[in-house]
């Protein structure tokens, strides 16, 4: 080992042997090695779970390399940055300086930047009659130079499995959606099967997933779910369903030329409120008025309840209602609870808490529960869909404007 490759830290921090060997690599960095520090800055964010860090240690990172004056890494160049924490917490936007200390610490243990602390615990750089820098004290991010391939590597295998783990979840919402329109569909025409058994093993498997699902999760039910569509599938093709569809073709036609087709659904909330008539002494009730949203607003905020609409697609406020039935039937929420909702808070609103409710599906333990404390709130005027659709479009990296 060449003297001078290996530093220790000052004052009370220890040394360990990952730290020794880290720097004795980093002095080991290929000939003419080079790389763009922020495409390894980006690298590392996206890595950023695999290296164990969090958003600030990232802020923190990002400020150290707008230290360095150069966007390119060279392994012929001077490395160390030197900044105050001072100067480090203002260009990271104004972090605390035990937090600042905390992610440093946290930068080092990943094995991103390595200390090369002065005797005295300063940070500053020496230079030379020239007026360039000789010897410098501080942060050295040389490491990053060093593992640019490996970040790069590990950035893309995060993307791979990022794209896998949105497609198990696609396919478990398709299937979930299936499932749901199919039990309906045979339910509403008669087919014969004990369909509220099937609905039973159905909601059970909702029930089953957990509010973070991990891959395997999402593997495992989408796995089950299949088998449960098969099954319905298979139900749905038998004899006698196939006996009594035959038989009942011509009654189910004269029932569709004969049905007014701006009805709703017959699953949807009934009242005369929500279909948009005047409240009578028998069907009224207290009913506080909630602003109804734009629906392309509410779509933007809401995307998962596309699925459910007809066609994977929602064009107008009906869909939107017809969609947000299914959808309360998925997640368990009782028809009293959804008819409640759209008694105080109106039909097309009652759709939207659905909407929400599913977006944040992950983080609502019990949707119906969840439901009926909105609408008391709602009922109170303590609950506005305002700021719920604006924190999900902000969630979405939609641009939200604020009015004022």
């Amino acid at each position: 080992m060449e003297d001078g490759q290996v530093t220790t830290p000052f004052g009370r921090r220890p040394v360990t042997l990952a730290l020794v060997r880290r720097q004795i690599a980093t002095a080991r960095i290929k000939q003419g090695a080079s790389a763009d520090k922020w495409k390894v800055f980006r690298d590392a964010s996206e890595a950023r779970e695999v290296l164990g860090l969090q958003d600030r240690s990232l802020a923190v990172l990002d400020a150290l390399l707008s230290f360095y004056p150069e966007n390119e890494l060279r392994q012929d160049a001077q490395l160390v940055v030197f900044p105050s924490n001072i100067q480090l917490s203002i260009r990271a936007h104004g972090i605390a300086g035990a937090t600042l200390r905390r992610h440093l610490a946290l930068l080092i243990e990943a094995g991103l930047i390595v200390r090369k602390d002065s005797a005295n615990g300063k940070r500053y750089a020496r230079k030379d009659d020239d007026g360039s820098i000789e010897h410098a004290f501080g942060f050295d991010i040389s490491p990053l130079l060093m593992r640019a391939e490996e970040l790069a590597c590990l950035a893309q295998q995060v993307a791979a499995e990022r794209i896998i783990f949105r497609r198990a979840k696609e396919n478990l919402t398709i299937s979930r959606r299936d499932i749901r329109k199919l039990i309906t569909a045979a339910v509403e025409e008669g087919a014969p099967g004990d369909w509220d058994w099937i609905e039973t093993r159905y909601l059970e498997l909702v029930r089953r997933i957990p509010r973070r699902p991990s891959l395997a999760d999402l593997q495992n039910m989408g796995r089950e779910m299949d088998v449960l569509r098969q099954d319905i599938i298979k139900l749905l093709n038998s004899d006698d369903f196939s006996s009594k569809m035959t038989s009942n073709d011509a009654q189910i036609e004269r029932h569709i030329q004969n049905s007014n087709t701006n009805h709703p659904n017959e699953l949807e909330p009934s009242s005369r409120n929500e279909l948009g008539a005047k409240p009578t002494p028998e069907n009224q009730t207290e009913h506080l008025p909630i602003k109804t949203f734009p629906i392309g607003l509410v779509l933007r905020a809401c995307p998962e309840i596309l699925n459910y609409g007809p066609e994977g697609q929602i064009r107008n406020w009906r869909e939107l209602m017809t969609a947000a039935v299914v959808v309360r039937s998925m997640l368990g929420v009782s028809p009293s609870a959804y008819q409640e909702a759209c008694e105080v808070m109106g039909a097309e609103n009652a759709a939207v808490t659905i909407a929400c409710i599913l977006e944040r599906g992950g983080h609502i333990n019990s949707p119906g529960g969840y439901l009926r404390d909105l609408t008391n709130r709602a009922r109170r005027g303590e609950f506005s869909l305002g700021p719920v659709l604006m924190a999900l479009l902000r969630a979405a990296g939609h641009p939200v404007k604020v009015a004022g």
